[in-house]
């Protein structure tokens, strides 16, 4: 179980979604040392999420999935106007992106990520045993933190390594477009259409 954790730990915090396409815009606008907040934001909540859904939360949206399907809408609408504020941003540091995003606003986005709570919900449906809820809830997260800071990591460290060869306007707006459209296309991809 352990192996199969850290594996599926892994590829769904390595692969593209919001807050890596996010982190990776932060990290060629800004730099790494200032997305730092944005990440700790990303990783507390997305940790009380892990911790709440391994917990229960997952039991309630499967009661009344309207609160679920709710939250959905918002997210993919929130997302949306994240990824057209990135797209239309223009220079380094400017444009519609004039900072990086702060802790606050990085943890609540978590509330809204559609991704995080499909993975959220499918961790707690594969790893969670029932009679087994607490030490399986943190072992999950501990695997989870684990493997998350270093991926935030990386994906910040990309993006400022590709801010020099972005300097020229025009590079780097073609950069903030095609990523706030993966990033419209992440959470678009997500959806049950």
């Amino acid at each position: 179980m352990i192996a199969a954790l850290f594996s599926f730990a892994f590829v769904t915090s390595v692969t593209p979604g919001p807050n890596n396409i996010m982190l990776a815009t932060s990290g060629v606008n800004f730099g790494v040392r200032p997305t730092i907040p944005h990440m700790v934001g990303i990783n507390n909540g997305l940790l009380l999420i892990i911790i709440g859904t391994g917990l229960g939360l997952g039991t309630v949206f499967s009661l009344y999935p309207l609160v679920r399907q709710m939250l959905e809408v918002v997210g993919v609408l929130y997302t949306l106007w994240l990824a057209w504020k990135i797209a239309s941003a223009g220079s380094l540091g400017g444009g519609d992106l004039p900072h990086p995003m702060t802790y606050s606003a990085a943890f609540a986005f978590q509330w809204v990520n559609v991704k995080l709570w499909l993975m959220a919900i499918a961790t707690a449906a594969l790893y969670i045993r029932p009679g087994h809820t607490l030490a399986d809830t943190a072992l999950v997260t501990l695997v989870i933190a684990t493997i998350n800071v270093p991926v935030m990591f990386l994906w910040a460290g990309f993006g400022a390594a590709l801010k020099e060869s972005l300097k020229r306007p025009g590079r780097i707006r073609a950069f903030n477009i095609v990523m706030g459209l993966l990033l419209a296309a992440s959470v678009l991809a997500l959806l049950r259409i």
